[in-house]
């Protein structure tokens, strides 16, 4: 299939730095199978971040740290496209003419506009109330098709189809309609310390969530602290989430199905299992942590990947930007 044949796929990440075994596995692990089957975009979303404050040299560590995890994890710079939201300055641009066809009622309705607002009462500012258009704008550049998300970013695919429809009924056909894209195989992984809730770096308890650049011994003793139950048996059931958790981890770190996880492990106790479980999640992230080192000590390489992949990312996004601004009467530059 000719890349001009392949569905496109764009995703933002979040340069937090710090991703976790639940996106690996529900997620991350999946993408390069994605980049053989369609044209992938994954841009690290520096300008989303700074809606709230952030340290300037922890955020450019964190940037480079997280393109040097999805590339050790498996996306490869020749077949998908890489680079820094910052870098594109596309991004911004489309943002403000986006925002001209936002009706204010719409972003308001955000939801986590409102959850991040309470979360940093300190410091609601515009950015963080309008970030959703920017989301609309790193996806309709790239006239994606797919766009990977969880649940509490569909609202958010939402807003972005209303502002392209609008935009394409004033204008004729100007964006592709995107679709929210969920991996068939994309397991969810729940906290070590609260299995009723999804793993998650924002966790309180630091032992609720494994990262993927978690020394040996600090996923060993998460994995020992981890919340099971009373009843001693070792399977997957609705009222042992703890348990069903951790098999589960086991099965895909494993390459294992559920049933043979339970049959493995018949007849025992959480004290092999807990220790069962962390093995094999250390010997999973190994590979990552070690690769991600290699490239963070080699920052000529990762220029090089950032650097190519803007240049990429660019040329698309101008295609789309001058189109933009023919259809809103800008003179051309």
């Amino acid at each position: 299939m000719s890349e001009h044949q392949k569905k496109t796929i764009f995703s933002g990440v979040q340069p937090s730095g710090k991703l976790t075994l639940g996106n690996y596995l529900g997620a991350i692990r999946n993408f390069p199978l994605l980049q053989e089957e369609y044209q992938c975009i994954y841009c690290v979303v520096d300008l989303h971040a700074i809606t709230v404050r952030q340290e300037p040299a922890a955020l450019r560590r964190q940037t480079l740290e997280v393109l040097a995890q999805y590339i050790a994890c498996g996306l490869d710079p020749e077949k998908s496209i890489l680079f820094i939201q910052s870098h594109v300055p596309a991004h911004a641009e489309l943002a403000w003419i986006l925002n001209c066809y936002t009706m204010f009622g719409e972003a308001s309705r955000m939801t986590q506009f409102k959850d991040k607002a309470a979360k940093h009462s300190d410091n609601v500012n515009v950015g963080l109330f309008d970030y959703p258009v920017l989301m609309a704008a790193d996806i309709l550049l790239y006239q994606a098709d797919l766009v990977p998300v969880g649940v509490d970013q569909l609202q958010h695919i939402e807003l972005t189809r209303n502002i392209a429809q609008r935009f394409n009924g004033v204008y004729s056909d100007t964006f592709t309609m995107p679709e929210p894209y969920i991996p068939k195989a994309g397991a969810k992984i729940m906290s070590l310390t609260d299995p009723t809730r999804k793993m998650s770096k924002s966790d309180q308890n630091p032992g609720g969530f494994v990262l993927l650049m978690d020394k040996p011994d600090d996923i060993l003793r998460k994995f020992k602290r981890a919340v099971t139950d009373s009843d001693n048996r070792i399977v997957v059931r609705d009222d042992k989430p703890g348990v069903s958790n951790l098999i589960t981890i086991y099965a895909l770190a494993t390459g294992q199905t559920i049933q043979q996880v339970e049959e493995q492990f018949a007849g025992k106790g959480y004290g092999e299992l807990k220790p069962a479980v962390g093995e094999a999640v250390v010997e999973l992230l190994r590979p990552i942590r070690e690769k991600t080192e290699d490239l963070l000590k080699n920052k000529d390489y990762l220029e090089q990947v950032y650097t190519a992949g803007a240049q990429k990312a660019s040329a698309l996004a101008r295609k789309t930007l001058d189109k933009v601004y023919r259809k809103v009467g800008f003179i051309k530059r």
